[in-house]
């Protein structure tokens, strides 16, 4: 299964919900729909069945920018409190 991004705002916040393995080559894309919104970001992370470490990464700095994450599975929080050491 590959990457499935939608993007639903309402004006005051955008929820960009994901669904599939997110991975390091769809970062850009992921990032190109997250800059240049006026509006508060918020990555639904509930579909996200596979991970590798540069997306970790990237969730970790999404979260320093203000980014919420949401339905963010264990497995996933784990490895980026690991990644943050």
């Amino acid at each position: 299964m590959t990457l499935k991004i939608e993007k639903v705002s309402d004006g005051r916040k955008t929820v960009v919900r994901l669904s599939g393995r997110l991975r390091s080559e769809h970062l850009d894309e992921l990032k190109t729909q997250i800059d240049g919104d006026q509006s508060r970001i918020a990555l639904d992370l509930d579909g996200v069945t596979l991970v590798d470490v540069e997306v970790i990464r990237f969730l970790n700095a999404c979260e320093e920018s203000g980014v919420d994450l949401l339905n963010c599975w264990p497995y996933i929080r784990e490895w980026m409190l690991r990644e943050q050491h």
